[in-house]
């Protein structure tokens, strides 16, 4: 046998492997979107592809349907979590952290229905733990250089031996293929299975960076470059209640400086919620310390 022919056998028995853990859900209008059995009865998911959290049903690799409930999704890492009332579905076998290496073939498996697909190609880009535009966290940056097929999202990222490195997403950036680190997958999983939502701080304000100017830095003792200014304020939230004013310019939380809206999102973790941090500002030339209540990010509610 020829090294290619041996390289698409290969190939194929691990499509065939890995996709007896995938399955088509019915949660949306038109076609199904994929999910992966990652526990024996847990389904994972890409959220933005579940639109109704109830009259849920799952066609399995065998042809069969089963019903799954929610329990629960996490738009800000584009992840939900069903519940399989079959579980004799074998989960998938999870890779190493250390598999994620850029260049290295993987295939992208989907089920948009009864038959599976597969497409094909490398990690392209290998970064370290990253934000989301709403505040999750990932764990690592992963892009893949592959097609996009319908079921791509929720689907399965395999590498070559037939081991689960993650799940993909196109939901988290525009024209990019990318995957969630399975060590994401695995804490989001675990805190939606616990309480059906993961828990985030918010300020409810909005920020834009702004240079700080030399005079002003002299004048207040600062050593920041940057300043995050406050551009919107939502009525009634945390910001609002504790007096900061549109114009403010925030320079530290709790001691930390703050230069970039990352700055803050990092620093408003679940267990924040219902504790006061101090936030210093710059507001009419002159410096200020504003204590403020933590709020409780609200849910989005799935498009």
């Amino acid at each position: 046998m020829s090294v290619l022919a041996g390289l698409s056998h290969d190939l194929s028995a691990t499509v065939e492997l890995v996709g007896r853990s995938v399955v088509a859900i019915h949660a949306r209008r038109r076609i199904p979107s994929s999910g992966v059995v990652w526990r024996p009865g847990v389904v994972v998911a890409a959220s933005h592809t579940i639109t109704r959290d109830e009259d849920i049903s799952v066609t399995l690799a065998s042809g069969r349907t089963a019903a799954a409930t929610l329990a629960g999704r996490d738009p800000a890492t584009d992840l939900a979590v069903l519940r399989l009332e079959e579980t004799a579905v074998p989960p998938v076998e999870r890779g190493e952290e250390s598999d994620l290496q850029v260049g290295r073939l993987v295939l992208a498996l989907g089920r948009p229905g009864p038959q599976l697909t597969a497409s094909l190609g490398i990690i392209s880009a290998v970064g370290g733990e990253w934000r989301t535009w709403q505040g999750g966290r990932i764990e690592r940056f992963v892009r893949l250089d592959l097609a996009i097929y319908d079921g791509f999202s929720g689907g399965p990222l395999v590498e070559a031996g037939g081991r689960v490195l993650g799940l993909n997403t196109s939901g988290l950036a525009r024209a990019m293929a990318l995957a969630l680190p399975a060590s994401t997958v695995d804490r989001v999983a675990d805190q939606l299975l616990a309480s059906g939502r993961v828990s985030r701080g918010y300020l409810g304000l909005a920020v834009h960076p702004v240079q700080l100017p030399e005079t002003m830095k002299r004048k207040l003792g600062l050593a920041a470059r940057v300043g995050l200014v406050v551009v919107d304020l939502e009525a009634g939230g945390p910001a609002e209640q504790a007096g900061l004013l549109l114009g403010d310019v925030l320079t530290a939380l709790d001691g930390r400086e703050v230069g970039d809206p990352a700055d803050l999102l990092a620093a408003l973790g679940g267990e924040r919620v219902g504790k006061s941090a101090e936030l210093q500002l710059v507001r009419a030339g002159e410096l200020r310390t504003v204590g403020v209540t933590v709020g409780e990010r609200p849910a989005r509610k799935p498009r």
